[in-house]
Order: structure tokens, then sequence, then C-alpha cells
């Protein structure tokens, strides 16, 4: 595959995990809406990485400061908050001991308030590429 196919991978993974996460939104399971749209931008900042780096292939960690810092995405204070806030979104919804406490927290308005930000995010970081 070429960079650009890579590229275009990534940005259709993206986009098609934000289509899904709206479904599931508005099917109620906030907490996993969340979850994947840490993956739609985990997947954005990935294809920013392959076109500001050398190799095709990001590197394999969910953390989305550190893969957005590494693709060289200029960050005001406010996306690096916002980079670690999601960052918990992944740890809490997958492992047992913080999954409970996550859904409890995972309120229609909590869960409309992110689902906002990340939809407005990962349109920004596609914009880059």
């Amino acid at each position: 595959m070429t960079k650009k196919e890579y590229i275009d991978y990534w940005c259709k993974s993206s986009n098609e995990d934000v289509k899904s996460m709206h479904a599931i939104f508005n099917s109620g399971r906030y907490d996993w809406a969340l979850f994947v749209g840490h993956l739609a931008v985990e997947k954005s900042l990935k294809a920013l990485w392959i076109k500001n780096n050398e190799s095709d292939f990001p590197p394999r960690t969910h953390n989305l400061l550190k893969l957005a810092i590494e693709a060289k995405y200029e960050l005001s204070e406010t996306e690096k908050l916002l980079f670690m806030e999601l960052n918990d979104f992944h740890l809490e919804s997958r492992y047992p001991d913080y999954k409970f406490d996550f859904y409890e927290k995972c309120t229609k308005e909590f869960a409309t308030e992110y689902i906002m930000k990340i939809s407005e995010l990962q349109i920004c970081i596609l914009k880059k590429i």
C-alpha cells in the first residue's frame, strides 16, 4: 500500500467510528459511545501521524496525547487536557476495576458534552491531513 492508502484507511475507519459513536449514543449506551469516540480520535491521529512521519505504521498505542505529539499536531493547553480526558474513556471502559465507575459517570449530559467535543476534534485533526 502507498502512504496515501494507509492515510485513507485510517481516515475512513475514523469516520466509520464517528458514525458508530453516534448510533451507540442514540441507543443509550453512553459509556461505549465514548469508548468508540476515543477510537475515532485515535485513528484520525494515526492518519496524521503517517502523514507527518516517514513510516507508514503508527505506534501501537492508545494514548492520544502521545500520538498527537508524535503526529506533530500543534496542541493548545485546552486540547492537551481534552486528550488526557479522552484517554480515560479508553481505560475506564475496558478494565473491570474502572468500568462500573465509568458507567456511573456516563450520564446523557456528560456523554453529550464529550460527543460534541470528540466530533469537533476529529474533524479538526482530519483537516490537517
